[in-house]
């Protein structure tokens, strides 16, 4: 009796321990599911993992399979997310993101002036692409200008096209006799308007005064002022009528210099000449020439500039002018060997 129900009892534990033997339900993976969603597996039985739409397999085993353990290998499957390419650059405006990877989201703005065509945010799908194109950042449109009365315009466009956009220029000009007042350009700003448009008043101006040996030459807007010869003009060539209904700085008419010694060799536009045979007439207002001086400890000649202005011109004080008896004995300084750098009149 005893070993029959002793048989029994093993035959019993064997199929109960055998019966355990089973899988429970498989780890999750995030991101994944099985083919086979059960509560146990039996042994020898396969299950392969998926993952999610909008990601990838990156690492570990898809397949597993139900051991006679019962227990699960150790899982080490991974999906990560799928990624969108970079959407950008967007030209004249900015993009904002975290990251690129499957349901992020991309933000668009645009530079002040600028218009957003388009959505401003897209979003990464689960196939990799965006869900819609990239928008665009369009400049602002300004309005026709209003135009100054009396007055013209000219445009200096930064694309072709007869619209005006953002940072577009006009420039504006008034009609003779009238002057400008205000900005003579205007800009197309940020908010779509145009910066101040200037006015047009009428002006007029006296009848330009003659200058001292010169006379006038009267234009429209403007005067013309050459001098008698041999005087100088000494300021602008042109006066104009200015804003306020008077002429603008007149010049003037400098007088020419008489050489006031008799004889000398002087240095003039780089040359040596003789005053008594070449500048009889004198010099223009405003011209230089050098008058040689002896240093009698160096036994040298030097020069010394002096200009003429206005009729004025100042012998200096080292020159000595040598008579016709004196020239027998004494050296021309202008014929003597110059003096070394820094040597001046003793």
């Amino acid at each position: 009796m005893y070993p029959t129900v002793l048989f029994w009892w093993a035959v019993t534990l064997a199929h109960c321990t055998l019966a355990g033997n089973v899988c429970p339900k498989p780890p999750e993976v995030p991101f994944a599911k099985v083919d086979v969603n059960k509560i146990i597996y039996e042994r020898g039985e396969e299950i392969t993992y998926t993952c999610d739409p909008g990601y990838s397999h990156h690492s570990g085993l898809k397949k597993y399979v139900c051991p006679w353990s019962g227990k699960w290998p150790i899982n080490t499957m991974r999906c990560i997310p799928k990624k969108c390419s970079y959407p950008g650059p967007l030209r004249n405006g900015g993009i904002d993101f975290i990251d690129l990877n499957y349901q992020s989201l991309v933000h668009f703005s645009c530079e002040p002036g600028y218009i957003l065509n388009g959505i401003d945010t897209i979003q990464c799908m689960a196939d990799g692409q965006w869900n819609a194109t990239l928008p665009e950042c369009q400049p602002v449109t300004c309005p026709l200008p209003s135009l100054p009365e009396f007055g013209v315009i000219s445009y200096h466009k930064l694309s072709p096209g007869n619209v005006s956009v953002f940072q577009d220029k006009i420039s504006f000009e008034c009609l003779p006799s009238f002057a400008l007042f205000g900005n003579e350009t205007a800009t197309c700003m940020a908010n779509g308007n145009w910066s101040d448009i200037p006015t047009c008043k009428y002006v007029q101006c006296p009848h330009p005064a003659t200058i001292e040996n010169g006379f006038v030459n009267f234009a429209v807007r403007r005067t013309f002022s050459p001098c008698h010869s041999p005087y100088v003009l000494d300021g602008p060539r042109e006066s104009r009528c200015e804003k306020t209904g008077s002429w603008s700085i007149k010049p003037t008419c400098k007088a020419p210099c008489k050489i006031p010694v008799s004889k000398a060799t002087v240095l003039y536009n780089g040359r040596k000449i003789k005053v008594q045979n070449d500048l009889k007439e004198g010099i223009l207002h405003a011209e230089t020439l050098f008058f040689f001086c002896k240093n009698k400890e160096q036994k040298c000649g030097y020069s010394v500039p002096t200009q003429c202005i206005d009729g004025q011109l100042t012998v200096p004080a080292c020159f000595k002018e040598i008579g016709l008896l004196q020239s027998i004995w004494k050296t021309d300084p202008a014929e003597l060997a110059p003096c070394a750098a820094g040597v001046n009149s003793k």
